[in-house]
């Protein structure tokens, strides 16, 4: 009988449960904010890349309920254009992985999250204002496959570039649960050159995996009938409480 030296200690599994919850809400939309709190949140009793690459099969997982949910809302053409920049982020990332400390790319992500909520809190935008610019479509997801590369924490720059496009929700949702599974499908191969797959994590993975439908099911009945207004003030406290603990994680 095989024996895998999964995790035993009770305190990661008390982090490490309510964080795959909250990723597996995230992929019904809100989790541009909820979802990037799930590897700071078990980076209290692990390491961010060992957080990172537990996540890994669970969010496959999660990916593929997520897509098969809302197949029939993903705006294709937008997807088509964010993906290439998307995958120039990892990339980027698995090239300066070693380089750089998680906490450093923790805290810029929460700055300009925080930063992003206080331009859109100050200076709302107009009924007729235009949508922003594709240079800086490019520039965020670029940012978004990168630090979803490093601590899966991809969710706030793509949602300042898509949230001022005033997207349906169930859109929004399909093209962010689209976006993210072909990003964390790619993470795979520099995961595995990296070395951060291995026996132990992909143990502790399969007895976390079972939590992974229960909070994309949860997600994806309110996604289905929550109105938009109060759909984006869950997308924007996600993104505040993200930008705090990723700040906080920073500077401590």
């Amino acid at each position: 009988m095989l024996n895998f030296p999964l995790i035993t200690d009770p305190y990661f599994y008390a982090v490490a449960i309510p964080a795959v919850l909250l990723l597996g809400l995230s992929k019904s939309g809100f989790g541009a904010g909820f979802g990037s709190l799930a590897t700071p949140m078990m980076a209290l009793a692990v390491t961010v890349p060992q957080a990172a690459a537990i996540l890994m099969p669970v969010l496959l997982v999660m990916d593929l309920l997520g897509i098969a949910a809302f197949r029939k809302h993903v705006d294709v053409k937008l997807l088509k254009f964010l993906l290439p920049f998307a995958l120039l982020g990892i990339l980027i990332g698995t090239l300066l992985f070693k380089l750089l400390e998680a906490k450093t790319v923790a805290a810029i992500v929460g700055i300009f999250t925080l930063l992003f909520l206080a331009q859109r809190l100050l200076f709302p935008p107009k009924v007729n204002s235009k949508p922003p610019p594709t240079w800086l479509g490019a520039i965020l997801t670029t940012t978004t496959g990168f630090t979803s590369f490093i601590a899966h924490a991809g969710g706030p720059p793509i949602s300042a570039y898509l949230i001022p496009m005033k997207m349906k929700p169930l859109v929004f949702t399909a093209t962010m649960a689209y976006l993210f599974f072909f990003i964390n499908l790619s993470k795979w191969v520099p995961y595995a050159w990296l070395g951060l797959l291995d026996t132990r994590n992909f143990a502790t993975s399969l007895v976390l995996l079972p939590l992974a439908p229960v909070g994309v099911l949860i997600g994806v009945r309110i996604a289905h009938r929550i109105q938009p207004y109060l759909f984006y003030k869950l997308v924007y406290l996600g993104m505040f409480l993200t930008g705090c603990k990723l700040v906080w994680d920073g500077f401590r």
